[in-house]
């Protein structure tokens, strides 16, 4: 790493929220998805910290975060143990080029390692070319043949409510 002191790792706790909840602004813009945002620091303390659905944590040089990954466990049925998914992963602009992603993603499969899980997944939008070369230059293989599918919204309502009409 160029210009700084060691990149340190510090996991997230309560007192983040507001971070965190910054860092996912941040990538949003990033992503052009501002307007999908409606996470406050409220729910990330909730669904974080209390109810545990999450982890997160920060990449730090001299002291300040400059990075931060969000991550939980998911579970491959085809192996018959978790895996770790990559929610997010966001380096601030002025801190790309250094290696920081890199040291988070060797982090990341640290803990995956570590924790034997099977694997460690996430997704790429398709338009963000320098993340899909990045990712393939570690080593990640693109699962082209499969199709993330979401339900949100009103249609999850909907979709929950009409379980009678099903059986």
């Amino acid at each position: 790493m160029k210009e700084s002191t060691a990149l340190e790792f510090r996991i997230a706790t309560r007192d983040d929220c507001a971070l965190i909840l910054s860092f996912i602004k941040m990538l949003a813009k990033y992503e052009r998805l501002e307007h999908e945002v409606v996470a406050t620091e409220q729910r990330i303390d909730e669904w974080i910290f209390d109810k545990s659905t999450a982890e997160v944590f920060f990449a730090m040089v001299d002291g300040k975060e400059i990075g931060m990954a969000l991550f939980f466990s998911n579970f491959s049925t085809f192996e018959g143990r978790a895996g770790l998914y990559l929610e997010d992963l966001f380096v601030v602009p002025e801190f790309r080029g250094r290696g920081i992603g890199t040291a988070m993603l060797r982090e990341l499969a640290r803990i995956a390692v570590e924790r034997g899980y099977g694997r460690m997944e996430w997704t790429c939008l398709d338009w963000n070319t320098d993340s899909i070369e990045f990712y393939l230059s570690l080593g990640a293989i693109a699962m082209d043949d499969w199709t993330n599918y979401r339900v949100t919204g009103d249609t999850l309502a909907a979709l929950a409510a009409d379980i009678a009409k099903t059986i």
